[in-house]
């Protein structure tokens, strides 16, 4: 699979090709890097300052049809980089690899002795890194999981995503939504069965499962059309949105931008990730560019707060210097701080001046309390 056993510049003509004709491409990528191994010197005679020709292709195609990157191998290089440098993308449990040099080029330059799946094993990349959207447990789910990606998506940027046949009644009712917040607003639920009774029955595919997990990601459709959407997961750090779960949300605000997908986004977020390890990966950072990819995005947003929304990640549920049709569910509640935490920081000195702390702490709060609803 090395760039030394390619015919001409075979790969760059299906990316011209793609973008051409206005197809959407995937890439199965499976050898080392695009410039090949150190062999090419014997056969040139010769280095070169290092190029990748075609980028410029593959640059355009991102905001032209839809493109997929499966890593059915082990990937390196440039390699690695055409797998980076699409919309969804895929790894093979326990058969890919992906990495900017192999184990032997990593030993030798960094004194690190790692084998290829510790290395860049679906592990590394599908929980930790953020590189891959889909860990396939064997090729043929792999491919299944391409085919269904792409039948939410328009064929390119020019035309609307396609409309299925609706096989489900827009108008049915699940009576488990009445229930399915608890009265306690500590305790989790299944965010994932609140969107299974909302979207069409089995229409929602997942995107990004194992990464960013406060934040569930994935398309849908509602009465056959195709939407994006965003959910917080209470079970995942209480739905705070942190670092990862922000890249994450840039990533697929961006998707749904390129390819005209309404958003549908199911807001319970109590804020960003606080702490020290909340500052010392640039949660605030990362979150910022969060709320500008949705302030940037220009398809069609509904925001459906289902519990909390607190905060300047709160206000991320949608741009509110558009339309921002939202909706709030009777269990909804929002502000710039949840009272539980925020009277403390805001009543601090009262509360501690009195003959009874805790006394005083509970009245406040239940003054506050009145006026949450």
């Amino acid at each position: 699979g090395a760039q030394d056993g390619a015919v001409g510049n075979k790969m760059g003509y299906a990316e011209k090709m793609a973008r051409e004709l206005l197809l959407p491409l995937v890439r199965l990528v499976d050898g080392t890097g695009g410039g090949g191994s150190v062999k090419t010197l014997e056969r040139l005679g010769a280095t070169y300052v290092p190029a990748i020709p075609g980028l410029e292709t593959s640059v355009e195609l991102l905001g032209l049809v839809p493109v997929v990157g499966a890593a059915m191998g082990s990937v390196a290089g440039l390699g690695a980089m055409r797998v980076a440098a699409s919309h969804f993308r895929v790894m093979v449990r326990g058969t890919s690899q992906v990495f900017v040099a192999g184990p032997p080029v990593v030993e030798r330059g960094v004194h690190e002795s790692v084998s290829k799946e510790e290395l860049g094993g679906a592990h590394i990349h599908g929980e930790v890194s953020g590189l891959v959207d889909y860990v396939a447990p064997d090729e043929p789910t792999a491919f299944a999981a391409i085919r269904c990606f792409l039948g939410y998506l328009p064929r390119n940027v020019h035309e609307q995503p396609p409309v299925s046949a609706a096989g489900d009644d827009p108008a049915r009712r699940e009576e488990e939504l009445l229930t399915i917040i608890p009265h306690e607003r500590r305790r989790a639920y299944d965010v994932r069965r609140v969107l299974a009774c909302v979207l069409d029955r089995d229409s929602f595919f997942e995107i990004g499962a194992l990464q960013g997990r406060s934040l569930v990601t994935g398309l849908g459709r509602l009465d056959g059309h195709p939407v994006g959407v965003m959910a917080n997961d209470p079970a995942q750090g209480g739905g705070g949105l942190d670092g990862p779960g922000s890249d994450k949300m840039v990533r697929f605000v961006d998707l749904c931008d390129t390819f005209h997908l309404p958003v549908v986004n199911f807001v319970d977020n109590p804020g960003f990730l606080i702490g020290t390890e909340a500052e010392r990966t640039g949660t605030i950072l990362r979150g910022t560019r969060a709320l500008f990819a949705v302030h940037q995005a220009q398809v069609p947003w509904c925001s459906i707060i289902m519990r909390r929304c607190f905060g300047v990640a709160g206000a991320g549920h949608g741009n509110a210097d558009r339309l921002n049709l939202r909706y709030a569910w009777p269990s909804a509640d929002w502000g710039s701080l949840p009272i539980e935490g925020g009277v403390m920081a805001a009543y601090k000195r009262e509360i501690e001046a009195h003959e009874d702390p805790e006394a005083r702490r509970r009245e406040i709060e239940a003054m506050l309390d009145r006026v949450r609803s």
